[in-house]
């Protein structure tokens, strides 16, 4: 990978640096929720029971989750039409902020009812910045990339989020080391969310030095006598064709999205909760893992460039849905630390990383005026019903841990396995359902 970096030139390599390290701070900012959720739930939503805590505080952390199609639609639009990197800039300013402001926000102790309405506002608006930062920073990338190198240079874009997850999951084990017990209840949080703003800046500076994306230039010339589309997703959706295209990748997206939030974006809490694991050694546990993960998705997107991205897809679902069980069991049972890592690494590898080819598919799926509308849609739409999935674990495993029998606990791996299994047979049907489309020349 790296000989193949070295060959594209500065500008290239400025695109792909660029969009990978916005969407690591995407990762940053998302996953630190996901870390902080079952030490900070009593601070926004005080309840006697512990469940309805923790479903109060995933559902603020779902609500950024589903206005990021409406993220996608919005910034994507405004990429069409005043070009990628624009809304890459304006994106990367506003989550940035949001997450830097989330530190700063008043308990319940504080504020009252203010707290959590304060909170689900934040989240509302990160969803939105969210939405546009994946669709701006992918298309630019593969509209930017040689042909023969979209499949490498898509995994490594996704695998940003993974390196976004490392950087919380570091975060998380610096800060909770140096803020233990009630003191990271009382400050730790607030510092995790607020040194987010740091990687935010260098983002920035990186996009600042960014060119356009000559696909788009040309293309914005071409039809400047006629105008720029003015509505790229009302195009979508009232074009037969190509809304027949976003609906079978929604479906992708869908699988995708659910069995993420289900593996890698859920274990956190499962360590932490269900299998009663300390806060240090779940942000161990989960930096190795999610380096499985981000090296997943390179190895994802490299392989679909040879072997065709539908195919990965189908390959690494099947995987999932054959190995979830098994994984997960030996992660729940095992007591040695390492075993862990071992079954959670694997589990992560097989059912959140099919991710990488999905840059070059939905940017290859649709034409110029409109890539950067509906592929941000696709994307993101697929979290209106894969969002859900750590909700959905939740409520299965309180029924499951509510039970006193001992012969009811041994199903709580199981009971998470097939929540997974849920998200690979989703990606089964969209990997049958969608064209490859790895030889469809971008201009």
């Amino acid at each position: 990978m790296g000989r193949a970096l070295y060959a594209l030139s500065t500008q290239q390599k400025a695109v792909a640096f660029g969009s990978w390290f916005g969407w690591a701070l995407d990762g940053y900012d998302l996953v630190l929720m996901l870390f902080v959720i079952s030490s900070v739930n009593q601070l926004f939503f005080p309840s006697n029971n512990s469940t309805v805590g923790l479903l109060a505080t995933f559902a603020t952390y779902v609500v950024a989750l589903v206005m990021r199609p409406v993220g996608g639609a919005i910034f994507g639009n405004f990429g069409d039409k005043h070009g990628r990197k624009k809304a890459m800039i304006i994106t990367i300013m506003g989550f940035s902020t949001v997450t830097f402001l989330t530190g700063l926000l008043p308990t319940w102790q504080m504020a009252g009812i203010i707290a959590p309405i304060l909170l689900i506002i934040l989240r509302f608006v990160q969803g939105l910045f969210a939405g546009g930062e994946w669709a701006s920073g992918s298309v630019i990338t593969m509209e930017t990339s040689p042909k023969e190198m979209r499949g490498l240079l898509s995994g490594f874009v996704q695998s940003g989020y993974s390196f976004g997850f490392v950087l919380a999951s570091l975060a998380y084990g610096v800060i909770i080391t140096a803020y233990p017990g009630d003191s990271f209840t009382e400050i730790g949080w607030r510092v995790m969310f607020i040194t987010g703003i740091i990687p935010g800046f260098i983002a920035l500076f990186i996009r600042l030095k960014m060119d356009e994306s000559e696909i788009w230039l040309r293309k914005s010339q071409e039809i400047k006598k006629k105008a720029m589309e003015k509505a790229p997703l009302k195009k979508v959706i009232s074009n037969k064709e190509q809304r027949k295209w976003l609906l079978l990748a929604l479906i992708v997206m869908t699988g995708l999205m659910y069995s993420y939030y289900a593996s890698i974006g859920f274990m956190p809490t499962f360590l932490e909760n269900y299998a009663n694991i300390d806060k240090n050694e779940v942000a161990r546990i989960m930096i190795i893992v999610t380096l499985a993960a981000m090296i997943g998705t390179i190895f994802t997107g490299f392989i679909s460039q040879y072997i065709g991205r539908m195919k990965t897809l189908t390959i690494f679902a099947s995987a999932s849905i054959i190995l979830a069980a098994p994984l997960l069991y030996g992660l729940y049972q095992t007591t040695n630390i390492n075993e862990k890592v071992l079954y959670g690494s694997i589990v992560v590898f097989v059912s959140s990383t099919a991710f990488g080819p999905i840059p070059a598919f939905l940017s290859e799926r649709f034409p110029t005026e409109i890539r950067n509308t509906a592929s941000g849609f696709a994307y993101n739409g697929g979290l209106i019903i894969g969002s859900w999935s750590p909700l959905i674990a939740i409520n299965l495993l309180s029924n499951v841990t509510s039970n006193p029998s001992s012969s009811f606990s041994n199903l709580v791996p199981f009971v998470l396995a097939l929540n997974i299994i849920i998200g690979a047979s989703i990606i089964l049907i969209g990997s049958r359902l969608n064209p490859d489309t790895r030889t469809v020349d971008l201009s």
